[in-house]
């Protein structure tokens, strides 16, 4: 994946919504980087002992808080207080959709970030909630047999929920499906 075709792809940066507009705003980082000629995007697996989505893998991110000036600066704080991930080093190349997330009640934006080239160096989780940062190949998530869509009832419907199969991890949920749109918006299959 071309990191610079995919900024021409990418919708830039929105509004946020209204504070009232849903009860809680979060942000996450999509942190991009190209090694060796080959795109990686920076994940985590949260914490054991946390309460919920304990050992889930998770893009670094969480709720806004009255100090932070807008969610992109949401989502910098919290990769960095997560990852270490120094602030200065993400460029913001674009915005996904946001994604209703049920199970938190929260209203997440996703943005995509460029890191300089070569693998991010003086990263450290932090224990209290991150138990490993991951790194992984795009082409990694675009094998075959790695992605699949499961249909689960809930609120008398049935919804999709999407997969990947990694070595070590399963990523679902929320994280595969913002994984998902941008393959596909980097696939040049996605509505922009």
């Amino acid at each position: 994946m071309d990191l610079e075709a995919l900024r021409e792809l990418l919708p830039q940066r929105r509004a946020a919504p209204a504070p009232d507009a849903c009860s809680r705003l979060s942000a996450v980082l999509i942190p991009l980087y190209v090694r060796r000629d080959e795109a990686n995007v920076i994940l985590t697996r949260r914490a054991a002992h946390l309460r919920t989505h304990s050992r889930e893998v998770a893009f670094p991110g969480g709720g806004r808080e009255p100090g932070d000036a807008d969610l992109w600066e949401t989502a910098l704080r919290e990769t960095h207080e997560e990852i270490g991930l120094d602030p200065a080093a993400a460029t913001c190349i674009g915005e996904l959709d946001p994604f209703f997330t049920v199970g938190s009640d929260s209203l997440v934006h996703s943005y995509v970030a460029e890191l300089p080239p070569g693998c991010p160096t003086g990263l450290r989780p932090d224990p209290s909630e991150v138990e490993k940062i991951l790194h992984v190949p795009l082409s990694e998530l675009l094998a075959p047999d790695v992605y699949h869509q499961e249909l689960w009832p809930r609120d008398g419907t049935m919804r999709p929920i999407n997969f990947f199969e990694i070595p070590g991890d399963t990523i679902w949920g929320a994280t595969a499906a913002i994984l998902r749109q941008l393959l596909m918006i980097a696939a040049g299959t996605a509505a922009r």
